[in-house]
C-alpha cells in the first residue's frame, strides 16, 4: 500500500477538526492523527476526514462498542483504537 502525501496546510485544519466537544475524542483522534494518519494510504486518509464529519456522539458509539461504525469505516476504526490501546 503506497503511503499518501499529506499537504503540509492539511494537517493544521486536521487538528481543528480532532478537537472536539468531548475530551476523550479530542485526544484519541489527535493521537491518532498524529501518530498514525501520515502513513495512511490516500483512500484511509480520505476516509478519516470524512470519519471527522461524523457527531461526536456517534464517533463515542463506535469506541465504546456502543454501536458498530459503517463497514466502510470499520478497518480505519481499528487502526484508531490500536493508537487508543497503546
Amino acid at each position: 500500500m503506497k503511503r499518501a502525501v499529506t499537504p503540509a496546510s492539511e494537517l493544521p485544519r486536521l487538528r481543528w477538526q480532532c478537537r472536539r466537544g468531548l475530551l476523550e475524542l479530542d485526544l484519541l483522534l489527535s493521537r491518532f492523527l498524529e501518530a498514525r494518519y501520515p502513513e495512511l494510504s490516500a483512500a484511509e486518509q480520505h476516509q478519516f476526514r470524512r470519519l471527522l464529519e461524523y457527531p461526536d456522539p456517534t464517533l463515542l458509539a463506535w469506541i465504546q462498542g456502543q454501536e458498530p461504525p459503517p463497514d466502510s469505516l470499520k478497518n480505519l476504526m481499528n487502526k484508531i483504537m490500536q493508537v487508543y490501546e497503546h
